[in-house]
């Protein structure tokens, strides 16, 4: 069963932590720190070369980053103490990019000491992952500043891959994020792999009826059985999101019209006129949806939440 928040209680946390702020500018390092962002390209397409992975794992990071206590770099602190941090939770657990951040960090401090957040830095990695990948470039808005909290229990606020469409919906909007932006933003499952405990629900035991959930095309559905077996099963066993994991395409959007999208929260998109009709524009145009994913990653990456610029990405100052 998903996870679901009440609304009152959820919104009371996003109002109190964080807000699409008017603070960020195109051109916030323009005098203190301009090469800022090709420094951590450079970072990042060294660590994309040896491990293709990295891209993937980069957006992904970005993503549950701003969904909690906006793009404050939470995700990146360390579990201290009896405190057990963001990354450490289970839907972050298969994150394992934080040493690109590291590296980025350090080489934007030889330069900029004491002047780029950590923040603004994972959004440029975020953004040079897409890019990398044959995804659009857009212009990052900059001046976030990097928290000081992190709690893995926050971490049952993101949404899962078993929402149906009012639970995505609710979420997104919790953010100040459109339906349109919805669908954009799902658009970033073209990077990357997902494991079976993501979909095991779609292929054993869905409900009272059917043990296969009947919107995935049976074909597909067994391939994934033979994948995912449910005893038994590698540690790590999973599929690549689409035949592409490493390029930033549109075929998501069309494997959700074919019935083959792995997950739940994905197949959602055809249960509303609004969100199907925007399956297809994008399934059957990349340059419509290239457009409507920078856009939306803008106006995502403008949620904000911290205070200060860390030394060091993985502790407070």
């Amino acid at each position: 069963m998903a996870y679901f928040v009440p609304l009152l209680s959820t919104f009371l946390f996003f109002s109190i932590y964080y807000s699409q702020s008017n603070a960020l500018s195109s051109n916030y390092y323009a005098k203190t720190c301009p090469q800022a962002e090709d420094i951590v390209m450079k970072v990042v397409k060294e660590e994309a070369q040896k491990d293709r992975r990295v891209p993937a794992t980069l957006l992904r990071m970005h993503f549950h980053d701003c969904f909690l206590r906006g793009c404050d770099a939470s995700i990146l602190l360390s579990s201290k103490g009896k405190n057990s941090a963001e990354k450490d939770a289970p839907p972050n657990g298969s994150l394992h990019g934080f040493y690109v951040i590291d590296g980025a960090k350090r080489a934007v401090e030889a330069i900029c000491p004491g002047l780029v957040s950590c923040a603004d830095i994972l959004a440029f990695a975020a953004r040079d992952a897409v890019v990398l990948s044959g995804g659009p470039y857009w212009n990052v808005p900059k001046g976030r500043k990097d928290g000081r909290i992190s709690r893995a229990s926050e971490t049952t606020l993101l949404p899962k891959p078993t929402f149906n469409i009012s639970q995505l919906q609710q979420s997104f909007r919790q953010r100040g994020l459109s339906l349109d932006d919805l669908v954009a933003l799902l658009g970033a499952h073209t990077l990357g792999f997902t494991h079976c405990s993501s979909f095991m629900n779609r292929i054993y035991n869905f409900n009272a009826t059917h043990d296969i959930d009947p919107t995935l095309r049976p074909s597909f559905a067994a391939s994934l059985k033979g994948i995912c077996p449910l005893k038994n099963r590698a540690k790590n066993a999973g599929i690549s999101n689409d035949p592409s994991p490493t390029t930033f395409d549109n075929t998501h959007y069309r494997l959700i019209l074919q019935k083959k999208s792995l997950l739940f929260s994905d197949h959602s998109l055809l249960t509303t006129p609004k969100t199907k009709s925007l399956v297809y524009k994008f399934a059957t145009s990349k340059a419509a949806f290239h457009k409507a994913f920078s856009n939306s990653m803008i106006k995502m990456s403008s949620l904000t939440g911290g205070q200060e610029v860390r030394k060091n990405c993985r502790v407070v100052n």
